[in-house]
């Protein structure tokens, strides 16, 4: 029999956790405004999310050189787009992604606030991009937002020019 004190609790899936994040909180609030059609309406947060996810194994099946796909290039920029929105979200100012890409998958990213460069990344194997795990997904974005704040903390003068 049980007594009030000892409930049963329900362990907290992995998927679950990392789909409470702020980072992919606002991923899906960006994937979700761009279904214009609502071909996604019935998609859950974590099959909408499928996508982003390459494991090792998927990622040692794809050819080294390739072309990126159009929905690679849609997610990576929908990727960079919210840690833009991520970063406007903690620290006030409005950033932007600008992403240069040459035609075999290989660029660069750059997030800015006024004057400041908060991110500038090189990118390559483009085709091959996602990670292994929502939670890394969530990390991933995460530790960008968190380098970016960082960055404007340090030189706000310069973030707010």
């Amino acid at each position: 029999m049980r007594t009030p004190d000892t409930q049963a609790i329900r362990p907290v899936d992995a998927h679950e956790k990392a789909l409470a994040t702020p980072f992919l909180r606002c991923l899906i609030r960006l994937i979700r405004a761009q279904d214009t059609y609502g071909m996604w309406e019935d998609k859950s947060d974590a099959d909408l999310l499928a996508d982003f996810i390459v494991t090792k194994e998927q990622r040692r099946e794809i050819p080294i050189i390739g072309d990126p796909d159009p929905d690679v290039l849609w997610r990576l920029q929908i990727f960079y787009t919210c840690a833009a929105l991520a970063i406007e979200e903690r620290s006030g100012l409005i950033a932007s992604s600008t992403i240069m890409m040459s035609p075999e998958g290989f660029g660069r990213v750059v997030l800015t606030t006024g004057r400041l460069v908060v991110l500038s990344k090189t990118l390559r194997d483009v085709h091959r991009f996602g990670f292994d795990t929502l939670g890394k997904l969530a990390k991933a974005g995460a530790k960008l937002v968190d380098d970016a704040v960082a960055a404007i903390e340090s030189y706000p003068d310069v973030a707010r020019a």
